[in-house]
């Protein structure tokens, strides 16, 4: 990859993308590595921001980074739920899930994860649906019995997602996965990237969302944070709401074999390569 000459890398990087000095130093640092790149349902509303997502995509597999892409899909499965009428309610953070409401959930991810998988290839760019109707690599067991159809991981299929990656092609996993007797679970995003980054010990988990990243209490944005005082943080009310499962899963992942955890703005132009390619990084960057 060091082959790459500047002026290759100035038809790949977009133009309102990171320095290329910088990118020139980390491509370098990555090469050997795998980044997992968790993108929440809430920011893939926004049409904009879901076309800004491809090209980032597209440019990190130009550049020969191996990468690995779980989507969430939360607002999208609402939007069915509420058109067939269906109420449901949330336990800590999870959604309680019966047979009728994971069949919606299903489908409604495989058809968003194909959405993905498309507008990759429309631009030149492979990547290949993994889903619990095809490719299935998470299985799960039950989280509780109160929560239904929600499930944990168990185990993940390391050697099928890193022979799609052999092949310079991007993997993009719904957070579905099968318990033993091959009944499909929905699981949360977070905890779904967390446990496929643990599986294949990645370099870094990008957890890309809605919002600017760690807050402290005055509200101003921390750009590092160990995982003891993220811990604490959540303990004393600092980190609260949505943000509690994404620390769950940083702090798990950086415990377990994972370099760094990155909690990154998705709606900045490219924050996703700003946070692999630069110095400086963007939104919160968790260690052990």
């Amino acid at each position: 990859m060091s082959l790459l000459k500047e002026e290759d890398l100035k038809k790949i990087l977009p133009k309102n993308g990171p320095p290329k000095e910088e990118v020139f130093k980390y491509i370098e640092k990555y090469k050997n590595d795998l980044i997992v790149i968790k993108y929440g349902g809430n920011v893939f509303i926004d049409r904009n921001i879901f076309n800004n997502f491809i090209l980032d995509l597209i440019t990190l597999n130009k550049l020969g980074i191996s990468i690995v892409v779980v989507h969430g899909g939360g607002p999208r499965i609402k939007k069915e739920l509420d058109k067939s009428n269906i109420q449901t309610k949330f336990i800590r953070g999870l959604r309680v899930t019966d047979e009728k409401v994971i069949n919606i959930v299903e489908d409604v991810l495989i058809d968003f994860n194909i959405d993905i998988v498309n507008s990759l290839k429309k631009k030149g760019t492979e990547a290949i649906s993994i889903n619990t109707k095809e490719n299935n690599v998470i299985e799960v067991v039950p989280e509780s019995k109160e929560l239904g159809f929600v499930g944990k991981p168990n185990k993940i299929n390391n050697d099928l997602i890193k022979n799609i990656l052999e092949k310079k092609i991007i993997p993009i996993i719904s957070p579905l996965g099968l318990d033993k007797n091959n009944q499909t679970y929905n699981i949360n995003g977070d905890t779904a990237a967390g446990a496929i980054a643990k599986s294949l010990k990645s370099r870094r988990l990008l957890l890309m969302t809605n919002i600017e990243g760690v807050l402290d209490k005055d509200k101003k944005l921390i750009s590092e944070i160990n995982s003891n005082t993220a811990n604490k943080m959540t303990i004393d009310g600092t980190i609260s709401g949505g943000m509690i499962p994404k620390i769950k899963t940083s702090i798990d992942a950086v415990n377990n074999g994972v370099t760094g955890v990155a909690i990154v703005d998705a709606r900045t132009p490219h924050a996703c390569l700003f946070e692999i390619f630069t110095d400086k990084g963007a939104g919160t960057l968790i260690r052990k």
